[in-house]
């Protein structure tokens, strides 16, 4: 922690902001390279936007919604406004639209950075995020929707993670619902916010002729099966009907390839920047309220549709197993270099000493090594 540093201590760093030691770095570098091979192992070929970019192509399309989690400042060079991304997904959802508009579609690409944002929030207070993701742009099907669970719940199996839960919601839902209905102003926005807290009598006394369907709707929330009987049986418009019957495809098509992953649904849930226009995800470590990512549809550019998934490093190596420490071996003055290549390419960190010592194994402990160069192997310490 920071906040019991004095003023004037070089170590004191901005509210949000940390260092990450070792090993913590090394271990987020290999767990986000990881998740990079397993992107990269399904197609998804890697994309790397700058960090900073002009303001006005930065906040267009998708990018107007972390407008105001997005720092400014101005290029001395063009004199121009800048900003530092807060999110990746715009940033690749230009790319998709202007450099490699002319790809074959439907385009995967992946991308592994870090963000910075205005504030954090009570849950996450972090304003510089990792992030590592794809995006699947050109496609608009439950098979789509459907793959990006699919290669994120690989990735994350990947790094030791057996048990999650994908959260499934569709945040355009209740908007649907409250235009066919023609609640507008002060009444949408107030029942908007009592969907949000979840507060059944708040709805009740703003929902009007509605608040019957939208009750209904909080109840539904909670696993799959449970949920899409309980969306079946609802009496929908016909735009808020297809919106229920594109999540129970997606449904269909993720059990049909991996019948073990774990569906929850919350219909009038939402969560995460406000670009998603259809079935959206978040994913959940069991026993912990950290999102370990989130994701969902959106249009990349005006009209090309578009999903992705986000997922967060450092909320994945606090839920993942620990990782093993790699081994490290002292190589005292004069030891056989070509030994020394040949222990790091089997694994081991080498650590040579820089001068004699009086006491080898001493030194060797102090460097924090695992193990001593000793008759041209290693022997444990």
């Amino acid at each position: 922690m920071t906040d019991d540093l004095p003023n004037n201590n070089p170590a004191l760093l901005p509210a949000g902001l940390r260092d990450l030691l070792p090993p913590d770095a090394e271990t987020e570098a290999a767990a986000v390279q990881t998740l990079m091979d397993t992107f990269a192992a399904h197609g998804y070929e890697r994309v790397k936007p700058p960090l900073l970019e002009f303001e006005d192509s930065l906040l267009a399309g998708s990018g107007a919604a972390v407008s105001e989690q997005t720092f400014r400042l101005m290029d001395p060079d063009s004199q121009r406004m800048m900003g530092l991304r807060a999110d990746t997904t715009p940033q690749v959802a230009r790319i998709a639209t202007t450099r490699l508009a002319n790809a074959p579609r439907p385009l995967r690409l992946s991308y592994a950075g870090q963000c910075l944002r205005v504030r954090g929030t009570q849950l996450a207070p972090d304003r510089q995020v990792a992030q590592a993701g794809i995006e699947l742009i050109g496609c608009d099907s439950p098979a789509a929707d459907a793959e990006v669970v699919l290669v994120g719940w690989e990735a994350l199996v990947s790094l030791g993670l057996e048990r999650m839960s994908f959260d499934l919601t569709l945040p355009t839902l209740a908007p649907a619902l409250f235009d066919d209905a023609g609640i507008m102003g002060p009444q949408r926005a107030a029942l908007a916010r009592a969907l949000d807290r979840k507060d059944a009598a708040s709805v009740t006394r703003h929902g009007g002729r509605l608040a019957p369907v939208l009750n209904e709707l909080l109840l539904a929330s909670g696993a799959a099966d449970r949920a899409l009987a309980a969306l079946h049986s609802v009496s929908f418009p016909a735009s808020a009907r297809r919106l229920a019957q594109r999540l129970a495809d997606t449904v269909a098509e993720i059990r049909a390839h991996a019948p073990a992953i774990r569906l929850t649904i919350d219909p009038v849930e939402f969560r995460g920047f406000r670009y998603e226009t259809g079935v959206c995800v978040t994913v959940y470590a069991p026993g912990r309220h950290q999102e370990l990512g989130r994701g969902g549809r959106y249009l990349c550019g005006e009209t090309e549709p578009a999903i992705g998934l986000t997922l967060f490093p450092d909320a994945l190596l606090r839920a993942a197993p620990p990782r093993p420490s790699r081994p490290r071996v002292f190589l005292p003055p004069g030891h056989d270099r070509t030994v020394a290549a040949g222990l790091r390419r089997d694994g081991f960190a080498t650590v040579a000493a820089l001068a004699d010592h009086a006491d080898v194994d001493a030194e060797a402990h102090r460097m924090q090594c695992t193990h001593i160069l000793r008759d041209g192997r290693a022997v444990p310490l």
